[in-house]
């Protein structure tokens, strides 16, 4: 008798089970009609540096060359420059390496990568490119920042 039960116990539950799996499962499938009424939508991502226009870097005119001070808990004076581009677009770029050249109306190259710590800094100057030098006395990491091999 006790095994009778248990059976009939277990077929219940059985029974319950897959009525709830098609219950959820009609809560979050969409039907063939629905899709064909309203199609998925592709994910639209936002550009990290819309200036760029999809270009691995973009020539610019200095308009201003100054230095700013980066969020909290950072100090320090960071170098950056106003810079308009031959997309007629100003954006602000971040001056990497010890020491610069740049003045008003040097022409530079700039590329993406934001700056963590300075608000609405998106991308950076090529060291080494058009009127940017490198930096001088670099040894290690050169080419990131426009250094010539040294003379033996």
């Amino acid at each position: 008798m006790l095994a009778f039960i248990a059976r009939e116990n277990e077929r219940a539950i059985n029974f319950i089970n897959k009525y709830l799996v098609i219950y959820w499962s009609n809560i979050f499938m969409s039907t063939v009609n629905q899709l064909v009424r309203k199609p998925r939508k592709k994910k639209v991502t936002k550009s990290g540096v819309p200036a760029l226009d999809s270009c691995p870097q973009k020539r610019g005119v200095c308009t201003r060359v100054y230095t700013t001070t980066p969020k909290k808990p950072n100090s320090a004076l960071r170098k950056v420059a106003r810079v308009r581009l031959t997309n007629a677009a100003e954006v602000t770029t971040y001056i990497g390496g010890e020491g610069h050249n740049l003045q008003e109306h040097s022409v530079i190259l700039i590329r993406g990568g934001r700056v963590k710590d300075l608000p609405g800094v998106r991308y950076h100057t090529v060291r080494g490119a058009l009127d940017t030098v490198g930096v001088d006395g670099r040894m290690q990491g050169r080419s990131k920042y426009g250094t010539k091999k040294p003379k033996k």
